[in-house]
């Protein structure tokens, strides 16, 4: 794993920091780049658009992207599909954020490709994600023709080696001896998304210090059975 965050937290502020970036150093190459410009006519491919499973962290990629363009001066929009209407910003040299394109309703759908087709003479990058690739969008073709002329990254799941990493470096960080035989566990049966896994952190550090015990296997089953969901 070539990126390690520093505080990846459920509640933490998405940026491009605390990505995980696993086998996906190219994407968060590009999305960086793409916020960092000023204007899309200084980029060699002014739009991109990521896709992966839910869980996979593009929601996280489009936030962190966009925190990053303003703070570099730059204007942005971000919006969910259904907050789409039939328009989208105009404003010159944005960045504009769209996520779960696969929900655009049809007047939006025309409002996305409107944008495309505008983003040429205002200097706008449009930073789309979805749950697929563009060949499975169920979108209309124009619009999922101009997704496709787009640089397209599909975000690269995490093995279970970097969240075994994750999940340790966390836990000594925070003082824990997290038992080899726990992280297993969790990987083996619980929910393999990095949010749930860090969930469960949270409460397995919580139980510990209450009850003044070491983080093992018997702790996590005890909390299992008085509720907790991994």
């Amino acid at each position: 794993m070539k990126q390690l965050v520093l505080d990846i937290r459920p509640d933490a502020p998405p940026t491009l920091e605390n990505f995980v970036a696993g086998a996906n150093a190219e994407l968060v190459a590009a999305v960086s780049l793409l916020a960092s410009a000023s204007t899309a006519r200084q980029l060699p491919a002014r739009h991109v658009y990521v896709w992966g499973a839910p869980g996979s962290g593009r929601s996280h990629l489009l936030r962190a992207s966009v925190a990053l363009a303003r703070e570099a001066g730059r204007p942005t929009h971000i919006l969910a599909a259904e907050d789409v209407d039939d328009a989208l910003p105009e404003t010159a040299d944005a960045l504009v954020a769209v996520d779960d394109i696969d929900r655009l309703a049809p007047e939006a759908q025309i409002a996305l490709f409107n944008a495309f087709n505008r983003s040429r003479g205002n200097g706008q990058s449009l930073l789309l994600a979805g749950p697929a690739a563009p060949l499975g969008l169920g979108l209309r073709e124009d619009l999922r023709t101009r997704i496709g002329q787009s640089l397209i990254y599909e975000v690269q799941p995490l093995d279970d080696a970097s969240r075994a990493t994750i999940l340790a470096t966390l836990a000594e960080r925070r003082g824990l001896r997290l038992a080899d035989e726990v992280v297993d566990f969790l990987l083996r049966h619980g929910r393999r998304e990095l949010p749930s896994l860090l969930a469960v952190l949270d409460a397995l550090d919580a139980a510990s210090l209450e009850r003044k015990r070491p983080i093992t296997l018997p702790l996590l089953r005890e909390m299992m059975q008085q509720g907790l969901e991994i």
